[in-house]
């Protein structure tokens, strides 16, 4: 009960400070209203605070000024889609990728909106370039890993969270998302590897438990069968 009573006031203290902030950049933007650096600034707040509409204006108004501003562009994406304007979302990261083809957060946000628009061809195209262009990106192989399990496409799921995984041994959400696969295809051995693979690393056993009795159960029953 305590920490979750601490856990409310540095909450509480976290918010005020944001909304301090924010009073702060609209007070200095009243004296500099055409400050790009301040109408940024306040679209952060904004941002933090979920105040998406606000956030939106201020990007909308820096890009009317300077239309190829990389930050606003990208930002101004993730607000549309906040606010469920994926088709303007989409052209905001695909403006921002026309000025840097690379851009790894552009091409990330672009595949991950058009999956969740049900884009799944386009998403998984992005996440094929961003792989090409950033081959020894772990984020990248899991965000695609991702995809592919939110499809149900667990052998491939599997082979890509592998590939994230040599490329970053500890990652611990990586191997969790491994194990429930391995799981999921009834494969107990490899689950359980990385399960035990989790606990070296300090993940309490205590929160894994449910996922060893899936893989004491599943073993179970391969048993039986034979």
């Amino acid at each position: 009960m305590l920490l979750m009573m601490m856990a409310g006031i540095n909450a509480a203290q976290d918010w005020k400070t944001m909304k301090d902030s924010l009073e702060n950049a609209v007070e200095r933007l009243a004296y500099h209203p055409d400050s790009i650096d301040l109408r940024l600034r306040k679209a952060s707040w904004n941002m933090r605070l979920e105040q998406w509409e606000y956030a939106k204006d201020e990007y909308d108004y820096v890009l009317s000024r300077e239309p190829m501003n990389l930050s606003a562009l990208f930002f101004r994406a993730y607000v549309n889609e906040k606010l469920h304007r994926y088709h303007f979302a989409r052209l905001d990261y695909q403006n921002l990728l026309t000025v840097v083809p690379t851009n790894f957060e552009g091409r990330l946000g672009l595949a991950l909106l058009n999956q969740k628009d049900k884009h799944y061809t386009e998403a998984m195209d992005q996440m094929h370039i961003l792989i090409e262009q950033h081959p020894d990106s772990a984020v990248a192989y899991a965000a695609l890993a991702g995809m592919e399990k939110e499809r149900e496409l667990y052998e491939l799921a599997i082979y890509d969270y592998s590939k994230a995984i040599a490329l970053d041994p500890s990652n611990t959400d990586y191997l969790l998302n491994r194990a429930d696969l391995y799981i999921k295809l009834k494969k107990p051995t490899d689950a359980r590897n990385d399960l035990e693979r989790l606990v070296t690393l300090g993940v309490p056993k205590q929160s894994l438990e449910e996922m060893f009795d899936k893989v004491i159960k599943k073993r179970q029953k391969h048993s039986r069968k034979q």
